[in-house]
């Protein structure tokens, strides 16, 4: 069983931020700017591109109204998306805010938030939904 898993099962505490039937947002605890939030699938499987197609076209159009959210609640260019499953073993996808490409370079130091900072986070883009 994954972390991802966990969180959604309510195992291990999150910054819920949607949910439905078949999928789970919430906030990354260490992101790379403030709004970071990863998308899930709650079905278990390692690899993005090996989710069946409708799950794969769901998401996107789960993640869309969270993407809006996200561009309200904090001032950037746009909401990136991206792919990159090397960390945990579950499927999901990144809705960074982004002002350039480099702010959604996994390899800079992620920002460490507080408790009331991530609620804060969470706050904001629940409101903008």
């Amino acid at each position: 069983m994954t972390i991802f898993t966990k969180i959604i099962k309510g195992e291990i505490p999150s910054y819920k931020i949607a949910e439905n039937e078949q999928f789970y947002a919430f906030l990354d605890i260490f992101p790379l700017v403030k709004g970071h939030v990863l998308v899930v699938p709650k079905i278990e499987t390692d690899q993005f591109f090996d989710l069946d197609d409708v799950t794969l076209a769901s998401i996107l159009i789960f993640a869309k109204p969270i993407a809006k959210a996200i561009e309200k609640a904090f001032p950037c260019n746009r909401c990136g998306i991206s792919v990159v499953g090397l960390e945990v073993p579950h499927a999901h996808i990144h809705l960074v805010p982004i002002n350039d490409s480099d702010d959604i370079n996994f390899t800079r130091q992620k920002l460490k938030l507080s408790q009331e900072e991530l609620t804060e986070v969470q706050n904001k883009i629940i409101a903008a939904l």
